[in-house]
């Protein structure tokens, strides 16, 4: 099954001329799920070439204004686009009351938002589907904050065909039960099992990201062999105080956290136009070389663990983006949230 996220805003607290602010998209297999959704994240989806995507389910992972102010306008979108069915909206202590304020502002829509609000993120499993789950995990931030972590379930280990035939298992129906993990018995009354004919366990993918957050153990915890992690980069190590006052991280920082869990790649994201992208990855890669820093629209496919490890696909179209580039962004004048 295909695994791809697509980083659909990069920057931090305002959107620049080159960059969005945070909305990170997972599509697994026929499922689309929507990490924040900054001010502007329905054309930011137009022009990433996903178009607008019928999500079902948006997770939030603060209450800060460039990670929900996209809200109201997709909401309203879906609503004179006709949707009926319902759609779920995740998101840190706070997020029903935000959501009673914002009502005026959205006003009737056709279908339904329901609310779940995680009050004890220790982690919590924010939703399961099939064969993974979405667990949302306590980050440390300046309000209640959370990081997400998309997990899927182990597979059943390979399955060895000469050993099933030596076992007088003929091939079909047979076969696929004992992958599935049931005995079977085969047309001279022998009871083959799985462990039989099947290689150890085989892990799951597994894709974490943070939102706003200063370094912290959760984050270490729940990204520990993560093929992808997605984690903040607000400051440089020259701006670290500054990084501990409003509770953010050093893209050193960032990358220490990805040693320490040694995960695939780690993405750096919430990319101050302060900072210059190319001295970001610099500061990062020091420390962990499987850094990337990525565009507007950049996507990162996951494969399966045994078929090799996450492959960076460029953004293509979509007017400008981010990047290497972005030294003609205005420096902010703003404080960051």
């Amino acid at each position: 099954m295909d695994l791809f996220v697509t980083l659909i805003g990069t920057a931090a607290s305002v959107p620049t001329s080159a960059r969005g602010t945070a909305a990170t998209l997972i599509a697994r297999g026929g499922e689309r799920w929507l990490i924040d959704c900054g001010e502007g994240t329905q054309r930011q989806l137009l022009r990433s070439g996903q178009g607008l995507v019928d999500l079902d389910l948006i997770f939030l992972t603060h209450l800060h204004g460039d990670h929900y102010l996209g809200l109201p306008g997709l909401f309203k979108t879906y609503g004179l686009r006709g949707r009926e069915r319902p759609l779920e909206l995740v998101g840190p202590r706070g997020l029903i009351r935000l959501m009673e304020t914002m009502r005026p502002i959205i006003g009737r829509l056709p279908f339904p938002v329901d609310l779940e609000e995680i009050d004890d993120p220790d982690p919590a499993v924010a939703f399961r589907g099939d064969g993974f789950r979405i667990a949302a995990f306590p980050t440390r931030h300046s309000v209640p904050s959370v990081g997400y972590a998309l997990s899927e379930d182990d597979r059943p280990g390979a399955f060895d065909l000469d050993a099933a035939r030596a076992l007088g298992v003929p091939p079909g129906p047979l076969f696929g039960a004992l992958q599935r993990g049931g005995e079977v018995t085969t047309p001279e009354g022998r009871v083959v099992r799985p462990d039989e004919v099947l290689g150890e366990a085989r892990t799951g993918r597994t894709v974490v990201i943070t939102g706003d957050t200063e370094p912290c153990d959760a984050t270490v915890a729940a990204a520990r062999g993560a093929a992808v992690l997605v984690h903040e980069a607000t400051f440089l190590e020259a701006d670290r105080e500054r990084a501990r006052e409003t509770r953010h991280t050093t893209a050193r920082e960032a990358a220490e956290v990805a040693r320490q869990a040694d995960v695939g790649l780690l993405v750096l994201t919430h990319l101050s136009s302060r900072c210059s992208p190319g001295d970001v990855r610099a500061e990062a890669a020091a420390v962990f070389p499987r850094t990337l820093v990525p565009r507007d629209f950049d996507q990162i496919e996951v494969p399966l663990p045994e078929r090799g490890e996450p492959i960076v696909h460029p953004a293509r179209g979509g007017g400008r983006r981010g990047g290497s580039d972005v030294a003609s962004e205005p420096p902010a004048t703003f404080p960051v949230e």
